[in-house]
């Protein structure tokens, strides 16, 4: 029995364990520096409720990755009421950006006046689309607010794992490489679908490289948006010798027309996977063109020396 002094005679005592001092002890996590500016994604794209929940999922990630990130959302094709544009986001950045430099000077605070970018513009992109990104550019210079474009997300090793979970989602692919059973519709042969054209497929091509080396089998990238492109690259893909073939969707969603995927699938006589949507990475993928973009250090990995 236990006394009120402590546990009975020859039980062990357990202490708590001490924080760990010095090079391996647990590194505090990362959080947005005051005053950082904003993080606008843009989105491509018709404006819908699905896509609204997929912008929204994209954003909290980014901000569970960076606690006080402030994180917002403009629309290519928005409407300025559910939907807001782009250009009217970047101007409300700055409207309030000024806002809050005028109150403080009016509450006697001694601040320095606002310097920088008000917000860095994330395009949702996979990989790049020079009409899309021509929008983005005249977005933001219409908006007359001081931000800075970043680069689209790909290529990148995290977009051929978000291709690879999606594959396996849709009974495609295995997984995991080490297990041992088989999956009997997985693919061996799989066609990366992008659209942006040449520059597109070359840049779907690198992320393709990742994800043949995942899943040992043959990846190749097409334009989804050049007509009978996928059914071509279908063709030249058994002619070497692959028998069963699934369409990967090297795209976030709401950059291609509804329906084009399907359409292409059918034409090619192949499985399809999802799009990459909000899957985890495309958040992160999102968070670090923001903090490379500010030269803000990402937070140091579990378990890493610190000094």
């Amino acid at each position: 029995m236990s006394s009120p002094t402590g546990p009975a005679s020859g039980l062990p005592v357990r202490m708590p364990r001490p924080r760990q001092p010095g090079r391996h002890r647990r590194p505090e996590p990362a959080v947005a520096p005051e005053g950082a500016p904003a993080l606008v994604l843009a989105v491509p794209g018709a404006p819908s409720t699905a896509t609204r929940q997929l912008a929204e999922e994209v954003v909290s990630i980014a901000r569970s990755e960076l606690p006080g990130l402030d994180a917002r959302i403009g629309y290519l094709d928005g409407d300025d009421a559910e939907y807001p544009t782009l250009q009217s986001v970047l101007a409300q950045a700055a409207e309030q950006r000024t806002a809050r430099y005028e109150q403080a000077r009016a509450a006697g605070q001694e601040v320095a006046e606002p310097e920088g970018p008000v917000a860095v513009v994330v395009p949702l992109l996979a990989g790049p689309e020079s009409a899309l990104m021509r929008r983005v550019r005249q977005a933001v210079m219409d908006s007359r607010a001081p931000a800075e474009l970043t680069d689209v997300l790909g290529p990148h090793p995290l977009l051929a794992e978000a291709l690879h979970v999606r594959l396996s989602e849709a009974g495609l692919a295995r997984a995991d490489r080490a297990r041992l059973f088989t999956v009997a519709t997985a693919a061996d042969g799989i066609i990366l679908a992008t659209i942006g054209g040449e520059e597109a497929v070359q840049a779907a091509g690198i992320t393709g490289m990742l994800l043949a080396a995942r899943l040992a089998v043959p990846v190749m990238a097409a334009p989804l948006d050049q007509d009978g492109a996928i059914a071509a690259m279908a063709e030249q893909l058994r002619s070497s010798g692959s028998t069963q073939l699934a369409l990967a969707p090297h795209l976030i969603g709401p950059e291609v027309d509804e329906g084009l995927l399907e359409t292409a699938a059918k034409e090619a006589g192949c499985a399809a996977a999802e799009a990459l949507g909000a899957y985890p990475a495309i958040g992160k993928l999102a968070l670090s063109q923001y903090t490379t973009a500010l030269g803000i250090a990402p937070a140091p990995q579990s378990g890493a020396p610190t000094h």
